[in-house]
């Protein structure tokens, strides 16, 4: 390739990058070029343009669809923190450019060098194809198979012991993954207030993991739903293994088929953001039939603040990750809860643990890559290292969060017996708390 073509790459850079601030990051050409040429200190990350034509096509799309496929299939690759990547992306997705500066870009991009990038004949992980109506039965279970299908062993080298896909709880910030999922799984029981003998019910189980531990050390009868063939047979062989079946089953159902007599408490954690704002009304009317008078409903779901709705949307995560998948702001679900006549008696936002959580998981995906690509392909290994990076930073930064709703199916004379503090959900009682006085 021409030294011409390569100078109006570093010149492209030049003018894309001019407003960025200090440089954390580097790039490196195809030619072995490097920009910038001087950098103040060691970069936070390295970008490798592998192809002649991998910048001219990124800066075409501005969307993440294309920069993220360029990483998934090695046009280019990440020297350091990886999401760096959605940080540029970002930047040049937002930039607004006067008629001078886009008419000098346009014409630096013309430079460019055109031809395809890399034949990629390695395998690739397909884009999701679903068919039917978006949010029927049918195609929320394609959806579901699409990602959580893809092999129980898999998931198995990066997530903790119990195979929990949802974020950890960490009370001190340094809980390694077992610890802070089993302190998650016993937060949300306390929440919930289980009692012996009660009748659990958990939207969207997985692998079983929240069921099994309800059963095992509450005392509960739990039912787990999925609609994954996979996560179903796994979480019965654990509940086999585990002696439970007197306790503790799952079933492959849509929580639109529950049909069984009513529930004590309810519990849907990480399985919310499948449903589709469309369908909040069914869904919340639904919990609320399968409740009993009197009862709780712990609603876990990722979300975003309203005002970042529109910068939610990624074709890369509907394409390549979670097809059909929605995230609903917490102000819009509160709303279609009350509207099923829940009341709303507390949210809490772990977005913070959401955080450590995804770099728990990155990090053990990376050290256990050799045991993963025996399982899944190098272009799917590249797509969960993505995603779960990604969503890391987007934590960070606050434009995802992740909330837990605790609601009440109110009684007839509407009478509570919440308790009066948030106490007992941290493990002991009002009269442990510094301070607390007993309400006479």
């Amino acid at each position: 390739m021409s030294n011409r073509s390569a100078r109006a790459e570093l010149l492209l850079l030049d003018e894309v990058f001019r407003d960025y601030g200090p440089l954390d990051f580097s790039v490196r050409l195809w030619n072995g070029q490097s920009w910038p040429a001087r950098l103040k200190g060691e970069p936070h990350f390295t970008l490798f343009v592998h192809h002649p034509d991998t910048l001219r096509r990124m800066l075409l799309s501005r969307g993440d669809l294309y920069l993220c496929e360029a990483f998934i299939y090695g046009d280019l690759t990440v020297e350091g923190e990886l999401s760096g990547l959605l940080r540029l992306r970002d930047y040049v997705e937002e930039l607004r450019l006067s008629p001078a500066r886009l008419a000098r870009l346009a014409w630096l991009w013309l430079l460019l060098p055109k031809g395809r990038s890399s034949q990629r004949s390695a395998p690739r992980r397909p884009r999701a194809t679903l068919k039917g109506k978006r949010h029927s039965i049918y195609r929320d279970r394609k959806a579901i198979e699409f990602h959580y299908d893809l092999s129980n062993e898999f998931f198995a080298n990066w997530l903790d012991e119990r195979m929990i896909y949802s974020c950890g709880y960490f009370p001190t910030g340094k809980e390694d993954i077992d610890a802070a999922q089993e302190r998650k799984l016993d937060y949300i029981c306390r929440k919930l207030r289980l009692q012996r003998d009660e009748r659990l019910l958990d939207i969207g189980c997985g692998w079983g993991g929240l069921v099994i531990y309800a059963a095992q050390r509450y005392g509960v009868h739990s039912m787990g739903i999925t609609l994954s063939q996979r996560q179903h047979a796994f979480a019965q062989e654990r509940i086999h293994r585990a002696g439970l079946k007197d306790r503790c089953r799952v079933e492959l159902r849509d929580y639109r088929e529950i049909y069984s007599e009513p529930f004590d408490k309810l519990v849907s954690v990480g399985m919310f953001e499948h449903i589709g704002e469309a369908r909040l009304e069914l869904y919340f009317a639904k919990a609320f039939q399968a409740l009993k008078p009197g009862g709780l409903f712990l609603n876990h779901g990722i979300g975003g603040g309203a005002s970042v709705k529109r910068r939610l949307k990624s074709r890369f995560i509907d394409s390549y990750v979670f097809p059909d998948g929605e995230l609903v702001d917490i102000g819009t679900v509160l709303r279609e809860a009350e509207l099923a006549s829940f009341e709303v008696i507390d949210v809490e936002s772990l977005r913070r643990h959401y955080v450590l959580t995804l770099r728990h998981w990155v990090h053990r995906l990376q050290a256990n890559r050799d045991r993963a690509l025996q399982h899944v392909d190098d272009s799917t290994y590249r797509v969960w290292q993505l995603y779960m990076s990604g969503a890391a930073y987007y934590f960070d930064i606050g434009r995802l969060n992740v909330h837990q709703a605790l609601l009440w199916k109110p009684t007839a004379d509407r009478r509570s017996a919440a308790p009066w503090s948030r106490a007992y959900m941290y493990g002991f009682s009002t009269e442990e708390v510094p301070g607390a006085a007993s309400a006479k």
